[in-house]
């Protein structure tokens, strides 16, 4: 069962499920920047440790962001960067202990979209990632798709039948826990934390309502849903088309 925490849903952006590529020959600092990603939200993290390898992985999980070291043991970052760039054009971050301003130069003038020098502080990777993202991404409209109609988060509506359904500030944290949770169980307890604060309890009820209400915007029969399931004594859980 998915454990949540609190969504704020201005801080949330879709760029989180985008799918990582992270490069060093270190595991320690492999596992320091998985576990520094995951904790901000990010969920979709290849790694390898080697450009071999890094190759291999790409053509595997097609990532949209690689996080590059310079300094690897079959070639470097730069060279990697340049293959990498050959099969699909998407934003690379070098994150490496290589300071000096000829490797910086480098990296820009191959088209790095950033360079942060280890050490570094993990609340500078994950902001500087998020710009990176919003800059790439800027355009994406994603539409969670369902069952019956269509969620579009970024204005906060359900469209079903060509109509555009609004969703009120709690159906949207609600829904917006559920679909970074898609296909696993969420609590009751952990979907009241979503919604209220840290201090849920007593809202099962309320819950209850918002669900019907978030059913009656979302399925085709409310009352035999097929998209937002209600597991028998633990909680709920959303399926999205195609996940």
């Amino acid at each position: 069962m998915a454990k949540i925490k609190k969504v704020n849903n201005m801080d949330y952006n879709f760029l989180k499920k985008k799918r990582i590529l992270l490069v060093d020959d270190e595991q320690e600092l492999l596992n320091m920047v998985v576990s520094i990603l995951k904790e901000d939200g990010y969920e979709n993290i290849a790694t390898a440790k080697s450009v071999k390898e890094a190759l291999k992985v790409a053509s595997e999980t097609n990532p949209e962001l690689a996080i590059l070291d310079i300094m690897l043991p079959d070639s470097d970052g730069f060279s990697l960067m340049e293959q990498l760039k050959q099969t699909k054009d998407y934003p690379i971050l070098f994150l490496t202990a290589r300071g000096e301003d000829e490797d910086k130069f480098k990296g820009f003038g191959l088209g790095a979209d950033d360079y942060i020098v280890k050490p570094f502080l993990p609340k500078e990777l994950t902001l500087r990632i998020g710009a990176i993202l919003r800059r790439s991404y800027k355009n994406e409209n994603p539409l969670v798709k369902l069952h019956a109609s269509e969620i579009d988060f970024d204005r906060a509506e359900v469209i079903k039948n060509g109509e555009h359904i609004a969703l009120t500030a709690k159906e949207y944290d609600l829904l917006l826990a559920l679909y970074l949770n898609t296909g696993k169980i969420v609590t009751i307890d952990a979907l009241c934390e979503a919604a209220w604060g840290d201090n849920p309890f007593g809202y099962e009820n309320s819950l209850m309502a918002h669900i019907r209400r978030i059913r009656e915007k979302i399925e085709e029969n409310p009352s035999k849903p097929t998209s937002l399931i209600t597991i028998r004594g633990l909680g709920y859980k959303l399926n999205v088309e195609g996940k």
